[in-house]
């Protein structure tokens, strides 16, 4: 087995997954969430400017996922440095890009809103704000899974989610006040 190997989720029928397996999910998706928020207020930021293009909005969508995770890899590779007192080794770098790698997932939502946009199905202003609609609702299901896993029950786990999606609301709402 790989050192990669041990770091994928479990098949589905295995025994549960280690503890290792569990912490590696939750760093993947602490980062996932974290890109969507971020990607949220660049998302609505280009909505509401009447003059961004198609180009435009894929290379700011783009350049926003890509500069997310190389801020990441950065910032870890530092904190290495800084904690072991030596670079990372082949493992642990193979760790930090999978670990990191949601970053880059949350510009899919966004540029296939702009790709049909760019084919007419919609204009893009449309299709930049369903895109922010999906990542705000894609915040509500991860806070109703999150309190439906830890044993919450069904309403512990909608409120769970629905303060997801306030929190996703007020990255909006700030954007839209603000006008950037």
């Amino acid at each position: 087995m790989s050192d990669l190997d041990a770091e994928q989720p479990s098949a589905i029928g295995s025994p549960e997954p280690s503890a290792h397996e569990l912490e590696v999910r939750r760093e993947r998706l602490k980062e996932r969430i974290y890109a969507v928020i971020t990607m949220l207020a660049v998302v609505v930021g280009l909505a509401q400017n009447a003059h961004t293009g198609h180009s435009t909005a894929a290379l700011y969508v783009t350049g926003t996922a890509v500069g997310l995770w190389l801020a990441t890899l950065v910032a870890d590779m530092q904190a290495h440095r800084v904690v072991h007192q030596r670079l990372a080794n082949r493992r642990e770098v193979q760790h930090l890009l999978f670990v990191s790698s949601p970053l880059l997932s949350c510009a899919a939502g966004p540029l296939l809103m702009i790709a049909l946009s760019a084919g007419g199905d919609f204009d893009l202003s449309t299709a930049l704000w369903i895109a922010v609609g999906v990542d705000v609702a894609s915040m509500a299901v991860w806070g109703f899974a999150g309190g439906l896993r830890m044993g919450a029950g069904v309403l512990p786990s909608c409120v769970a989610g629905l303060l997801d999606v306030a929190i996703g609301s007020g990255v909006v709402m700030v954007k839209v006040i603000t006008g950037h």
